[in-house]
């Protein structure tokens, strides 16, 4: 059988002033020198990620940092197309954010779900900005034990570095637990910084940013994860 590289989408709007997208090449590069974990990635534009067929073939997609996002909406398509067909799913940051948009407006049938930093002035804001920004931070996050995020980190608490100023709003949070979406991290505070899909193939979304970890010369757990996760549903996909 043909090795087929897995294909990552990165789903964002490419900038140099984005120190997370500067890390990407990097990190790629270690996935496949240190881990053996290749990847055949290529850059999608929010704005081309809600066009029909945008992530046909794909076999992951990272929604990346860079909020406010050029198109919300295809963000949002990203992480609906990921979640409703299987795609491996990683989500940071802003990625984080939109996930919970995404769920709450299309599982949890909040039809106005916004995020404060786009559309203050909505109601339904499930995005709102945190209480003390997190930008330049890096925090402790204690993870549940049992979960997706557990068995990738391999460990129940971990230090992880930010660059965000919006979070989970409070008051939505049992909403959207009741369907099924899980909080599997939080600060010391108790507050999400983790969620994922227990149901999913891989679905992880963090509101720190995997990428800023170490020196940029070996990959974060949750970016090797995804990696792997890729290469299981390429194989699949061959197999199928």
């Amino acid at each position: 059988m043909t090795y087929l590289t897995p294909r990552l989408a990165l789903v964002g709007d490419r900038s140099p002033a984005v120190r997370s997208h500067a890390r990407v090449p990097g990190l790629l590069d270690a996935l496949a020198t240190r881990d053996q974990l290749a990847l055949d990635a290529y850059w999608i534009p929010t704005g081309d990620a809600g066009a029909a067929g945008a992530l046909d073939g794909f076999d992951a997609v990272w929604l990346l940092p860079g909020s406010p996002y050029r198109s919300e909406a295809g963000a949002l398509a990203a992480v609906r197309t990921a979640r409703e067909r299987g795609i491996p799913f990683l989500g940071t940051c802003a990625g984080f954010q939109h996930a919970v948009v995404e769920y709450a407006r299309n599982v949890c049938g909040i039809d106005g779900a916004a995020h404060g930093e786009s559309h203050p002035d909505e109601d339904d804001l499930v995005i709102v900005p945190l209480s003390c920004s997190l930008v330049g931070h890096e925090g402790a996050v204690r993870i549940a034990p049992g979960t997706l995020a557990e068995r990738v980190l391999g460990e129940t608490r971990t230090l992880e570095r930010y660059h965000c100023q919006y979070g989970l709003n409070p008051a939505y949070l049992e909403r959207l637990r009741a369907p099924g979406l899980r909080f599997s991290g939080t600060d010391e505070a108790g507050e999400p910084r983790i969620l994922e899909l227990p149901e999913h193939p891989f679905f992880l979304a963090s509101l720190f940013q995997p990428e800023l970890a170490g020196d940029g010369t070996r990959a974060h757990p949750f970016v090797r994860a995804l990696a792997a996760a890729a290469a299981e549903h390429a194989s699949a996909a061959a197999r199928a």
